[in-house]
């Protein structure tokens, strides 16, 4: 009986230890893959974290190289008005302020002695207009005053400057709207400067509301070519690409500190005229305050420029 029960019980033992061995194996091998996996993800995870670096690192420093952009035809962040067309002139001069018919005074009359000095030319009155593109009051006073600012620009009686700021960034739904039109302006007036007047003029009458998104930087590039901006093609790569809206933000943050060739005066709102030098307190919306303004300031400056008569000795 043993004999016959002995070899079949070796070879059941041998069966169970090869199944043993074969599982060992399976388990090793699987092992060895998890392992392997693990080491692999690892290893991705760590590429992946080092490449993220790189990228936010090169990311940084080609930001922190890449140097401000900054206007062409600028004067203390300020565009000088070069031309007004596109923008008609007023019909009526005296209802507009006609400076030169007023504030040149006449001389009077005198029998003896006879001056021998005659009065000066009516020196050029020098308006800046501090306007930010989403400012209701820049809007009033532009639309009041520029019939009678294209008039005085055209005619030589007044150099006009307009300083672009974004005083209302934060009113537009986070579009920063008064930042990318501050920027447009900028565009305009580096490629297509006898239109900065014109687009100046079509940024403030078709103004957006106050915490509405604005126009966007296409269709900021399609009112600059309405307005008859040259060059259609690179004012709107400007635009679109924002080219000056860090300029634009620098020149507000300068404006804030104070403004150049005054006493101390800093920008506190929008708009800020400037005549002489002279902050506007009137009225935005009547013209005829403020040409009755630009007038006291100009024969001011006139009876300032103007040297006193000498009188010539009788033999």
């Amino acid at each position: 009986m043993s004999s016959d029960e002995s070899p079949n019980g070796a070879a059941a033992s041998e069966r169970r230890d090869a199944v043993r061995e074969k599982a060992q194996q399976v388990q090793a091998r699987q092992s060895r893959s998890r392992l392997i996996r693990g080491i692999t993800l690892a290893s991705m995870l760590v590429a992946v974290v080092v490449v993220t670096g790189l990228v936010v690192t090169w990311a940084v420093s080609s930001a922190a190289s890449r140097p401000t952009l900054s206007p062409a035809n600028v004067t203390d962040d300020g565009f000088a008005v070069t031309g007004v067309a596109g923008v008609g002139l007023a019909a009526d001069s005296v209802a507009q302020g006609d400076m030169t018919a007023t504030a040149t005074p006449t001389p009077a009359a005198e029998a003896e002695p006879t001056p021998t000095a005659t009065p000066t030319e009516q020196p050029v009155v020098d308006i800046r207009v501090y306007v930010d593109y989403l400012s209701t009051g820049s809007r009033e006073f532009q639309i009041a005053n520029v019939q009678q600012l294209s008039k005085w620009v055209s005619e030589d009686a007044a150099t006009l400057t307009y300083y672009p700021v974004a005083m209302l960034t934060s009113k537009s739904n986070g579009t920063k709207y008064s930042l990318r039109a501050a920027g447009a302006a900028a565009c305009v007036a580096t490629h297509s400067p006898d239109y900065f007047f014109a687009f100046n003029n079509t940024l403030l009458s078709k103004q957006p509301a106050v915490d509405s998104d604005g126009y966007s930087d296409t269709e900021l590039a399609d009112l600059a070519i309405a307005s008859g901006a040259e060059g259609a093609k690179v004012v709107r790569t400007c635009i679109e690409e924002q080219s000056f809206a860090s300029w634009a933000k620098t020149a507000t943050e300068r404006a804030l500190n104070g403004l150049p060739d005054t006493d101390g005066v800093a920008l506190t709102g929008t708009p800020m005229v400037l005549v002489n030098g002279t902050p506007y307190v009137g009225a935005l919306d009547d013209p005829k305050e403020f040409a009755q303004f630009v007038l006291t300031i100009a024969s001011d400056a006139y009876y300032e420029a103007t040297p006193s008569p000498t009188p010539t000795p009788t033999p």
